[in-house]
């Protein structure tokens, strides 16, 4: 039985709204703010289900442009990658209640997969095998990857997802029935800020030491993948597919027929970063390394175009 719009609409609004029932404060590192953050994860579940969404029927200029963009074999490479990393990591941690957590996570990446296998599906798009990958030996490993490619990832997915809805550029209808997943994205990518923030609290000084080390590594590894250089550092394909990971930086031409330079992206991803958080209780952690370096790049970017601007405008001395 389908749900009704009431319904959906109900589990719409838990999926983006949560508040810890008490007023007290949630120190990180402790057993609260763990609670917290796993309890949210598990009442912000949202119950859609791939196989009763309906993809709008879309007149051929649509259908052009969306069977045109160059992202989909990567999308469900990454979905694939990421369930599997997500699921190896839950089952290897001892505490009952991240482990928990991020399984369902996991779980929630493989749903991703199946709703992007049913659109190429239902439109015709033509995806290429998937490449063979193996799980990294080490799970920690493989979800810190995978938990920073999607804080990057997400917070430019919401930019462009915005660009498309403003743009007009897709029907209103398939923007509208592609939200609940880029919504999900934003409470995977604040649950990894919270088990990371809690799991670095409680580490000794060595083992931060080695862990912070760690951290940089994988910083590294995904700085290499987007400029094409990364090889098997994350243990996983020794080659890697010929797919283009910076489409989430770059991809503004493709949701939309203006031109919007890449400050001007930022500002919009900034804006609708802040705005998918807040609606979930103040005291988890967001994410914070990609907006940080995002709101530099804007400051700098402003400075340089009002100094351009005062050297223009400058009459010549001779």
């Amino acid at each position: 039985m389908s749900p009704t719009i009431d319904e959906i609409e109900a589990a719409d609004r838990r999926a983006r709204e949560w508040q810890w029932p008490t007023a007290e404060p949630l120190p990180i590192g402790t057993q609260q703010h763990r609670d917290a953050a796993c309890r949210m994860f598990h009442d912000t579940f949202n119950p859609y289900k791939p196989s009763v969404i309906e993809w709008p029927k879309l007149e051929p200029e649509a259908l052009e442009r969306l069977t045109s963009l160059p992202i989909w074999d990567i999308a469900v490479n990454t979905e694939t990658k990421a369930r599997a990393r997500m699921i190896a990591y839950g089952e290897s941690v001892d505490d009952a209640a991240w482990r928990e957590a991020i399984s369902r996570n996991g779980w929630e990446e493989g749903r991703h997969k199946e709703v992007l296998a049913n659109l190429v599906s239902s439109y015709g798009i033509k995806l290429a095998p998937e490449p063979p990958d193996r799980l990294p030996a080490d799970p920690e490993w493989g979800y810190l990857v995978t938990g920073y490619s999607e804080c990057i990832d997400s917070f430019f997915a919401f930019g462009l997802f915005e660009v498309a809805r403003r743009s007009g550029y897709f029907p209103p209808a398939l923007v509208d029935t592609f939200e609940p997943v880029i919504q999900e994205e934003a409470r995977h990518i604040l649950l990894f800020a919270n088990w990371l923030a809690w799991h670095r609290k409680r580490l000794g000084p060595l083992r931060r030491i080695r862990f912070e080390l760690r951290v940089a590594r994988a910083w590294i590894f995904l700085g290499w993948e987007r400029i094409g250089l990364a090889r098997d550092m994350d243990g996983g394909s020794a080659k890697k597919p010929a797919v283009d990971n910076n489409f989430t930086l770059t991809g503004s031409k493709a949701v939309s027929d203006v031109d919007i330079n890449p400050l001007d992206l930022m500002v919009i991803c900034l804006s609708e970063n802040d705005r998918r958080f807040a609606g979930y209780d103040l005291r988890l952690l967001r994410p914070t390394t990609t907006p940080a370096l995002a709101r530099l790049a804007v400051r700098l970017g402003r400075l340089f175009r009002r100094r351009s601007a005062d050297k223009a405008m400058k009459p010549e001395t001779f």
